[in-house]
């Protein structure tokens, strides 16, 4: 791999291709199922952002769970801070909000909406956690991507955890693209400090806590979100991805 394509870091055009593989992976399907319209209408869901305001409570709050890892790290206040200049800074937060968060719109666009047309919101974020954990597998085999720093079990552990915590807020939005791209940007955010993997405990921690607090919704169908694409369409579509929410 080195030989024929140099260093995978974070910044390689092979990594970046393979971030936004679900992504691209969704939007095949829809132009396949509903063509540039269906498309159209499915971006659409980026502007979707109503919900209760304590969900954006909730995801100010996020970036606790890795200063609380980091001081069980004992890394707080010994750590540098990563980054020398302004310039640096601004450029690895403008890479870090075009890179991880565009794989929502396969997960949390696609993926999830048709999984809850199975099963309930907890069945299908603990399924979704562990596609989505093994997914990044090959990250943690290859050097020189972030991920090949780190342990690979806490890894998965908090995915499915992190699936449980987008879930009903997913749904609370009513099937925002928007939200879970927040989401997942404070989660990959380069200001944070390093904490892996203590501050897995805390992210487990948070994750049970949103699931007994969203018990009645978590639990069973009624108002999961499985529309992928918004509104009607004029004919039927094979394998229909329009929808509605569960009954």
């Amino acid at each position: 791999m080195g030989a024929l394509f140099g260093e995978m870091s974070g910044r390689h055009p092979l990594f970046i291709l393979a971030v936004w593989a679900p992504a691209i992976a969704a939007f095949i399907l829809i132009l396949h199922y509903g063509g540039w319209p269906g498309l159209q209408r499915f971006l659409s869901r980026l502007l979707l952002w109503r919900c209760h305001p304590a969900w954006y409570g909730f995801l100010l709050g996020l970036p606790l769970m890795f200063y609380a890892g980091s001081a069980v790290k004992g890394n707080l206040f010994t750590d540098p801070f990563p980054f020398t200049s302004g310039t640096a800074l601004l450029s690895a937060i403008a890479i870090t909000f075009i890179l991880g968060p565009v794989e929502e719109l396969g997960w949390r666009g696609l993926a999830l909406p048709l999984l809850q047309r199975r099963f309930a919101p907890i069945g299908a974020a603990l399924l979704l956690g562990v596609i989505w954990g093994v997914w990044h597998l090959p990250a943690f085999l290859l050097s020189g991507t972030p991920q090949s720093a780190w342990s690979f079990t806490p890894f998965l552990v908090g995915s499915v955890a992190l699936s449980l915590m987008v879930t009903p807020l997913f749904n609370a939005s009513r099937g925002s693209l928007l939200l879970p791209y927040l989401f997942h940007l404070q989660l990959i955010n380069p200001i944070w400090p390093d904490a892996q993997p203590y501050d897995m405990i805390f992210v487990v921690a948070v994750a049970v806590v949103v699931v007994v607090l969203n018990r009645k919704t978590m639990f069973r169908k009624t108002g999961a979100v499985t529309q992928v694409i918004p509104a009607a369409v004029p004919r039927e579509l094979p394998g229909d991805l329009t929808g509605g929410t569960s009954p």
